[in-house]
């Protein structure tokens, strides 16, 4: 019976990204697996179900199978069909793939002697901290994926009770040689897939990765100073390597929530600060929020709208400055609404006596008025 195209088996497009196949596969993992399944002639086609999900998350999970597949289709990858792969047969095909093979172990794996190994992805996670905290730094603890040595088989992959083989075309070493006039080439084995090893029966609790997913606690010090986008690294904390390959990291990725009062430029903040119109013409000080607590600024007699003060210091010392960064208050002057009769009168008789003096009360609407003057005459 002839084999199914792999992506049709895992439901995915031909330019499927691997965080999507990867998806795909532990979902039919989770929907084939024999223990969900009852009576043996529906438990042993979800088994071949499994089975075949599995062959093809195998083939394109790795770039270089992946990319063989699709220039070769099966004949890619099954060691059976292709030339110089293991059994010793020099053609073209086996050269070509010697020369792809040459530059995967030099981007992709690390060489040696033994079985290859390759580092685990790394993982991100998201925090959200407030400016206060991102301001004075925080200890925190997150939760993140963890893995350990499954319980069932300790690790080994096997199902209890079944035999790990040693692989025999690489005899436990985890990669082939292959001969090519004068070059001597190092790729993964076909048959284990770079592991050494043989599993019959894979383990039904890990799926025959010998390791279970877990959460674990983490603690984390969030730097004072920290802005939003910026990344912690913490080494080691990401997905466990293949083969005895060393993990990846984990990258926390800060976010910073939107504050009620101030906006963060850099090391600067700025915050609006709506007076009275009165406060406005007449002067006077006026309270304003910081980080550290209340602080006062001098309003001057006449402080137009937009006006700016400028309180040094009061901002944020970041992770790269010796010192804080600066507050600036932006003045809002505020309209009087909803007046009274009374009130009314009162602004009447104002707005007449203003009148009176001219321009001198109104420098900016005296400036106006004769650029008006000029534009029409």
């Amino acid at each position: 019976m002839a084999k199914r195209d792999y992506y049709e088996v895992l439901g995915v497009p031909k330019n499927a990204s691997d965080d999507e196949i990867k998806k795909a596969y532990r979902r039919i993992s989770s929907k084939y697996h024999p223990d969900r399944h009852q009576g043996d002639e529906a438990k042993a086609k979800a088994e071949a179900m499994f089975k075949e999900g599995k062959e093809a998350y195998e083939v394109l999970s790795d770039p270089q199978k992946r990319a063989a597949y699709d220039q070769y289709g099966h004949a890619g990858v099954d060691p059976n069909m292709r030339g110089g792969f293991g059994g010793g047969q020099e053609g073209f095909g086996g050269f070509a793939e010697a020369f792809g093979d040459i530059f995967g172990d030099i981007f992709n794996q690390r060489r040696g002697g033994g079985r290859q190994m390759y580092k685990g992805n790394d993982l991100s996670y998201a925090m959200e901290i407030t400016l206060e905290e991102a301001a004075r730094g925080k200890d925190a603890q997150i939760k993140i994926p963890s893995w350990e040595d499954c319980g069932v088989c300790h690790g080994k992959g096997a199902k209890p009770g079944s035999d790990v083989r040693t692989c025999s075309t690489c005899h436990g070493n985890g990669v082939v040689q292959m001969r090519q006039g004068f070059f001597s080439v190092q790729q993964t084995c076909p048959t284990c897939h770079g592991s050494g090893r043989i599993i019959a029966e894979p383990c039904t609790a890990c799926y025959g990765q010998g390791k279970i997913k877990t959460q674990k606690t983490l603690e984390i010090k969030i730097p004072a100073g920290i802005d939003d986008g910026m990344r912690i690294r913490s080494s080691g904390n990401g997905e466990p390597g293949t083969n005895g390959g060393p993990p990846g990291d984990l990258y926390i990725e800060i976010r910073i929530k939107p504050h009620d009062i101030f906006e963060r430029d850099g090391d600067d903040l700025h915050c609006t600060v709506p007076i009275s119109m009165t406060q406005a013409a007449l002067g006077g000080e006026v309270e304003v929020p910081t980080l550290e607590g209340k602080a006062v600024i001098d309003i001057p007699e006449g402080t137009q709208p937009g006006k700016q003060f400028r309180l040094r210091g009061k901002g944020i010392k970041g992770l790269r400055s010796s010192v804080a960064g600066d507050l600036y208050c932006h003045i809002q002057v505020e309209i009087p609404v909803k007046l009274t009769e009374f009130q009314r009168k009162l602004l009447k008789e104002l707005d007449d006596s203003l009148k009176k003096g001219g321009g001198k009360h109104s420098p900016n609407g005296q400036s106006f008025a004769d650029k008006f003057k000029r534009f029409f005459s």
